[in-house]
């Protein structure tokens, strides 16, 4: 016993009042969920065929007048084709939706122009060019565009021909028949690899590369302030770009090189003043180095192991704003690993009169330790 065909309403999923437009929306719907390619359920083909009757039906006014008048027992109805008219009933509009990021209608597919690729180097400065910026010269080896080509690839004199295969166009399409009608596929040339043009005689110089490899020398201005790790970026100082695309960038790392006399905080910094026992008990003046040139510090007497003092602006100049950062100077008390005779009976007569020291701690001793190494 045959099964009785649905209502074709009833299958869409409309009402008898929808409109050209509710009809065709839902169709699309449905033939992308039901489409065979897309569901292997067991009864999506089927159910596929279904919507695409109904809706061969539907979308044509003087077909759904008859079906609305005598349904699927109209006299010479012209449904019951089924899947044979497909072409005509509407699987063009959702052509798009099956095939589009897929090959199906891609259109230009010649070689566009690409951007170079960036090129990363490092170089090592002094710490006073940290500090106070600098202008200094790197060589970096790169590709460049073939001086005898000019990055065409081909020897001068003659030049790409359009490729045979593709007629220049850079793209090959190929017609592809299915159960569904016939569709077009348009992929890139092989040949020429979508360029569009083929070399017949590459440069001797490049060997058809476009490219080479040289050395140059470039100049960057290092700003101060900077410290181990910064990054400076050089515009379109990386690799050439293709088919006429901008070159990329080069990142430039710095390496900052360690000071014989000075640390870095951040924006100050810090100096270890070496001075006697006499030198912190009764107090002198003394000069110091900074990143200005020599300057004369007074140490008073009294003066503590750790204690520091401030010299404000010595410092590092600020990356961003104006005005540096300060010299920050720990006194540290050298106590002598041999003494002569005489130094001896100094001592031994000086630490009697002194007697022995409180073993309480000052309390900002520790502070001021801390304050030093933060």
């Amino acid at each position: 016993m045959a099964t009785a065909k649905r209502d074709y309403y009833e299958v869409l999923g409309i009402g008898r009042n929808a409109t050209p437009e509710e009809i065709r929306k839902v169709f699309r719907k449905l033939a992308f969920e039901y489409h065979p390619d897309r569901n292997k359920d067991t009864g999506a083909e089927a159910k596929f065929k279904e919507v695409n009757e109904a809706y061969e039906v539907l979308s044509d006014a003087e077909k759904r007048g008859q079906y609305d008048r005598f349904g699927h027992s109209g006299g010479a109805s012209p449904f019951g084709r089924g899947f044979e008219g497909f072409d005509n009933f509407g699987f063009g509009d959702i052509f798009d939706a099956f095939f589009s990021g897929s090959g199906g209608r891609r259109r230009g597919t010649a070689t566009a122009a690409a951007r170079g690729a960036d090129l990363a180097a490092t170089m090592a400065i002094e710490f006073e060019e940290a500090c106070f910026g600098a202008e200094k010269q790197f060589e970096v080896t790169r590709e460049e565009l073939c001086s005898r080509c000019q990055g065409t690839r081909a020897e001068p004199g003659s030049p790409p021909e359009p490729c045979a295969n593709c007629n220049g166009t850079g793209e090959v399409r190929r017609a592809q028949r299915s159960m569904f009608g016939q569709f077009v596929n348009i992929s890139a040339c092989d040949v020429c690899r979508g360029e569009g043009k083929t070399i017949s005689k590459p440069c001797t110089q490049c060997r058809g590369a476009g490219r080479e490899r040289k050395k140059r020398t470039l100049s960057v201005k290092i700003p101060a302030g900077v410290d181990s790790g910064a990054q400076i970026r050089l515009t379109n100082e990386g690799q050439p770009g293709f088919y006429g695309g901008p070159p990329g960038n080069l990142y430039l790392t710095l390496n900052v090189r360690e000071h014989d006399l000075f640390q870095r905080d951040n924006d100050d910094i810090l100096f270890s003043l070496p001075v006697s026992i006499a030198q912190a008990a009764l107090g002198d003046e003394v000069e110091i180095p900074t990143l200005s040139g020599p300057h004369k510090l007074k140490v008073p007497a009294g003066t503590q192991p750790g204690q520091f003092f401030r010299l404000k602006g010595q410092g590092v100049a600020h990356l961003r704003g104006g005005g540096r950062g300060d010299q920050l100077v720990m006194v540290n008390v050298v106590i002598p690993k041999t003494l002569s005779a005489e130094q001896k009976k100094l001592f031994n007569d000086l630490g009697s009169s002194l007697g022995v020291p409180s073993q309480n701690q000052d309390k900002g001793f520790f502070d001021r330790i801390k304050e030093s190494f933060r």
